[in-house]
This record gives C-alpha cells, sequence and structure tokens, in this order.
C-alpha cells in the first residue's frame, strides 16, 4: 500500500521529516518491503563516496544503475536524498536525516545474515540433552568442553533424566537429544547404539567375592545380598534373568534410586551392586572393586536417543553427530 505524505514547509522540515518517518514505521498496513536493500546500499554507498561513479564501482554497478536505484528510492520514501551538482553529489537535510536509520538497518541485516551462517554452519544454538547421572556427570561434559571448543556459539544443556524417562523426555520435545542404556522407542523416537557395556559386579576389597580373580558366576550370587539403583533396576533385571539359567536368576534385597548410593553401600561391604562397566568412573573412587559375570555374560547398549519424526535444529545436529563419536572414544580410554 502506498501512502500519500503531505508536504512541509522549510521552517518545520525536520521536525515534518520525523514525522512523515515514525509514520511510515507504524503504518501496520504498509508492507515492510517497499524499499530493497539494494536501494538502501545504493544510498549508502553514494553517501560515503560523494559519487554516483565511485558507488556504482564498489557496488559492481553502472553509474546508470545507481541513479536508478537512488531516484526509486527518493520516489518511495517521498523526498530527495541527495543535492546534485555538476562538480559534487552531498546529501540534502532530508537525506542525513535519513542516513541514521538506513545505516542501522544495513547492520542489523549484515547482523542477521551472519546468524543465518551460525546456524547454517551449526555454529549457534541451544541444544537440550539428558542423561543418567554417571553419563551426565563424566562422558557428557567431556564432550561439551571439546565442542565449545570447536563451536564456542553453541550452547548444550545437561537436563538429569532417569533412565526410564531418556524416551519419554526425547518424544515429548523436552530436551532434543538423550544418551543412557537401551531402552525401547517406539516410534516416536530412534536410537542409534554407541557402545556395548557388559554387566558387572562391584564389591569392596574385604567382599568375600573380591576373592574371584576376574569372574564371578551368576550361581555364585545365590543368596548375596544386592544393591541395584534406579527405577530401571526392573528392567535390567529381567533383561538378565533372559540370559541366565533359571536356578541362578539373582534378585536385589535392595533399591535405591542414585548408583552412588549403591556405589556407596557397597564399599561399606554392605552389599554388592550390579552395573554396567561404564559406572567404573564413579566406582573406582569408592575403591570398589569389578568382577566381570560370566555364565552367561550379560551385556547393554548404551544408545544416542533423537526424534524420528521431528526435525533436530543444526546446532541438535551437529552436536548429535559430534557427541557420537566422543562417547564411543570415551568407552575406548576408559
Amino acid at each position: 500500500m502506498w501512502v500519500t505524505v503531505s508536504t512541509c514547509g522549510p521552517p518545520d522540515h525536520n521536525q515534518c521529516f520525523m514525522g512523515r518517518s515514525q509514520r511510515l514505521l507504524d503504518n501496520r498496513r504498509m508492507p515492510l518491503t517497499r524499499f530493497t536493500l539494494r536501494q538502501i546500499e545504493a544510498f549508502m554507498s553514494v553517501a560515503e563516496a560523494h559519487s554516483f561513479t565511485v558507488a556504482a564501482s564498489r557496488l559492481g554497478l553502472t553509474a546508470q544503475a545507481v541513479s536508478q536505484l537512488i531516484a526509486e528510492l527518493e520516489a518511495i520514501l517521498g523526498f530527495r536524498l541527495f543535492d546534485r551538482t555538476t562538480r559534487k553529489v552531498a546529501l540534502s537535510s532530508a537525506g542525513r536525516d535519513f542516513l541514521g536509520s538506513a545505516s542501522t538497518l544495513l547492520r542489523h541485516v549484515h547482523a542477521a545474515d551472519i546468524a543465518a551462517d551460525d546456524v547454517r554452519n551449526r555454529a549457534t544454538g541451544v541444544v537440550r540433552v539428558g542423561a543418567p547421572l554417571v553419563l551426565a556427570s563424566t562422558a557428557l561434559p567431556l564432550a561439551m568442553r571439546d565442542y565449545q571448543k570447536l563451536k564456542p556459539k553453541v550452547v548444550v544443556r545437561v537436563r538429569d533424566t532417569p533412565v526410564d524417562h531418556l524416551v519419554d523426555r526425547v518424544a515429548d520435545g523436552d530436551v532434543d537429544l538423550a544418551i543412557g542404556p537401551d531402552r525401547y522407542t517406539g516410534d516416536l523416537v530412534k536410537a542409534t547404539p554407541l557402545f556395548d557395556s557388559a554387566w558387572v559386579l562391584w564389591c569392596a576389597p574385604d567382599h568375600p567375592l573380591a576373592q574371584h580373580r576376574r569372574a564371578v558366576r551368576w550361581a555364585e550370587l545365590a543368596g548375596v545380598a544386592i544393591v541395584s539403583a534406579g527405577r530401571d533396576h526392573e528392567h535390567n533385571v529381567a533383561q538378565m534373568h533372559r540370559d541366565v539359567p533359571a536356578g541362578t536368576r539373582v534378585t536385589p534385597v535392595d533399591v535405591v534410586d542414585n548408583i552412588s548410593t549403591a556405589l556407596g553401600i557397597a564399599a561399606q561391604g554392605l552389599a554388592v551392586t550390579l552395573a554396567p562397566a561404564y559406572v567404573g568412573v564413579l566406582a573406582k573412587p569408592f575403591g570398589l572393586l569389578m568382577r566381570r559375570v560370566v555364565e552367561p555374560e550379560s551385556v547393554r547398549k548404551v544408545c544416542l536417543y533423537a526424534p524420528a519424526s521431528r526435525a533436530l535444529s543444526p546446532a541438535a545436529q551437529g552436536f548429535a553427530e559430534f557427541l557420537g563419536d566422543r562417547i564411543r572414544r570415551w568407552s575406548v580410554d576408559r
């Protein structure tokens, strides 16, 4: 929609110009694309060079094309931008008033262009990652530190998430990604296996099972006090029961919420605990010893969870690719 602007007399020129400019900005019915960025760039270039010829050279255009862009912009704005003589080109009074707004506009456009490049190149954004206690306090912070060096504008937020809630948090959009032991995902979430971790026994050095040099058979756990960590233990135990003979199945005598609590109880010799081998980063500072549990050996996968039907942001996609490789290396380096 075109707006008709009344003419103001010279004494009130600046005041009238500001009023016209404000009306142009406030008129909600007016399309925001009445003038083009090319026209604004031409105006700024001529204002800086005081010459259509020099401005044209900078813009890679002909002087005639630049003159046409300025004429179009003046027609849209409703006032003359330059006073032209045969010897020089100078900003008009209205042009000087308009210069600051035009300069600000270009700065914001350039900033938006840079921001778009950052998003496109996965260089900026916020990524929310859910993880259970062990991974959230060990592997994930290491990956965040390394990724920050590569993409300092990407902010990764850790969300402490119980294992049995990982898939739901991703499906509901509460987190962008999640890492943790394998769980059923359904159709809304996809799981990418990262590494395998054997189920092992953790016990105090003076516990009778510590006398086994390397491995403990499931049959030897009969009657042993076992503390399990997290509500996820039901899944763990069910999985182990699929792998072991009926006469050697074990049942925890206590269930606590956090793995650190189970490790602390085991450190005092009150019980042993069964957990994936990767929890060793927390278990070893407790002074606990690890023993493989065999005949048969039970293995659990650690996976990266992402939405199956919802597209990740460029920042989240970039971090997901980095995280998968970094977690795999972490599992080998432990």
